[in-house]
């Protein structure tokens, strides 16, 4: 294992128009293997992936969006990766800024790192996050920060990086296979007390862009507020979560 050896691992599902365009963002030399996990994709996401020289790994069939990155960070970790990025394949966020988002985690800053998508109103909106979410994602937020004693603009973003330690750690595998899958792993790293950092990104919503529709945003939302409650009954010691017990 490579301390500094960064992986880009690509959690993608029918995103065959933009995993191009995502890949030739990433600034040459800045990361040292890019694996691709497609969740029973039904379009030529695969072909595409592989014509690149990416890393492709499929699932045979589709799993959930938490089960891939459970996929991704098992790979990345076999790989011996030191930093592991999570970047969409679908050009929702700008992948030039890898350099930044792994550098705090190579420095010691931090050891897990977001993009975070609203830095002013403004942008965000302007960048086509439909209002709904963008008022759901503040509300949420700030709930998360005032239980979780964070300080963060964004939960919600799906551009992150992780230090070995944390994926070592936490115990994703227990995570749950769809949406809340970050909801979860953000909690833990907080439960576990890693340091918790975000840089801003440029907001992208666009056709091709991947996004849930508003009844699973609807349960996306209920379940996070589920996992905080998990959370405050773990601190005050009230009942034993499973996902709270480390792997080390």
């Amino acid at each position: 294992m490579d301390k500094m050896k960064i992986i880009v691992v690509m959690p993608a599902y029918n995103a065959e128009k933009t995993i191009e365009k995502t890949y030739r963002d990433i600034p040459e030399g800045t990361v040292d293997e890019i694996i691709l996990v497609d969740d029973a994709s039904r379009d030529n996401t695969v072909e595409v992936a592989e014509k690149l020289g990416l890393r492709v790994v499929k699932h045979e069939k589709n799993k959930g969006y938490g089960a891939n990155q459970k996929t991704c960070y098992k790979l990345a970790l076999e790989a011996g990766a030191g930093i592991v990025v999570m970047i969409h394949p679908d050009y929702q966020y700008d992948s030039r800024l890898t350099p930044y988002i792994t550098g705090l985690i190579k420095d010691n800053v931090c050891d897990v790192m977001f993009g975070t998508r609203i830095r002013t109103r403004k942008e965000t909106l302007e960048g086509g996050m439909p209002l709904y979410k963008y008022i759901s994602n503040r509300f949420l937020t700030f709930i998360e920060n005032v239980i979780l004693g964070q300080n963060l603009s964004e939960c919600h973003t799906g551009f992150r990086a992780y230090s070995r330690e944390v994926l070592e750690t936490i115990p994703f595998e227990n995570n749950s296979d769809n949406f809340v899958f970050d909801t979860e792993f953000l909690v833990q790293s907080v439960a576990s007390g890693f340091r918790v950092g975000e840089i801003p990104v440029p907001t992208r919503y666009f056709k091709e862009a991947s996004q849930i529709n508003l009844k699973n945003s609807l349960v996306y939302g209920l379940s996070t507020l589920w996992v905080l409650m998990k959370f405050l009954l773990f601190r005050i010691g009230f009942k034993k979560m499973r996902m709270f017990i480390n792997k080390k």
